[in-house]
């Protein structure tokens, strides 16, 4: 079965999460922001097996310490979209337009497009592209556990801002009414700020997508 424990990272308090398979202790980060020294204590609290990192999209805050830890413990980089490259190519620029560590650059080993999956100790993620927030966001939807990791596509109560370059608010309505619904009112989404939530609860209260789809 997979567990998971977030974790809020840097002075945005972005919820980078650790996800593990509780038999073999095999485990993927996703959006590792920063405060990388707290994310391995994590790790290692657990006795945890880091594999891979998996990133919703390649704002600072969720992108940020990617390359260092990548770099540090030779793992793979999974995601997000190819849209968001031009958001990895700006990453030392955007450390210093929000004051951050400076970011060290880096290559995805995979980019992830609608309909990939993930695998992690043989249990699987199902990738989804959800544009809007950035152009190139993807959620990471684990049915078994009912639980999906939407990075800043959706909060509990609010949407994610649109007003970055290259921000789309109507596509990413769009992208929460037709990719994150049909996961069922029952799943619990793991947003990239603030608390947990689940579909059915946004579809009845949240003012911005509340009676869409």
């Amino acid at each position: 079965m997979l567990r998971y424990h977030t974790i809020p990272v840097t002075r945005f308090q972005q919820n980078c999460s650790l996800v593990w398979c509780d038999q073999t202790l095999q485990a993927a980060v996703i959006d590792p922001g920063g405060d990388l020294d707290l994310l391995l204590a994590a790790v290692a609290e657990r006795g945890l097996a880091l594999e891979q990192i998996w990133l919703t999209h390649a704002h600072i805050d969720h992108a940020g310490g990617t390359g260092e830890l990548a770099e540090r413990l030779g793992l793979p980089i999974l995601g997000p979209h190819p849209g968001d490259q031009f958001w990895i190519d700006g990453l030392e620029q955007q450390s210093r337009m929000f004051g951050f560590p400076p970011a060290r650059p880096f290559t995805p080993t995979r980019w992830l497009h609608d309909g990939d999956t993930v695998t992690l100790a043989g249990h699987l993620l199902h990738v989804r592209h959800c544009p809007g927030h950035t152009p190139g966001h993807v959620v990471f939807h684990a049915p078994d556990i009912q639980r999906a990791f939407v990075g800043d596509v959706l909060f509990a109560g609010s949407i994610g801002r649109t007003d970055f370059p290259q921000g789309d608010h109507d596509q990413l309505i769009e992208s929460i009414v037709q990719r994150l619904w049909p996961m069922g009112d029952e799943t619990v989404f793991i947003p990239g700020h603030g608390p947990e939530s689940s579909f059915g609860r946004e579809r009845r209260s949240n003012p911005y997508v509340r009676d869409r789809g």
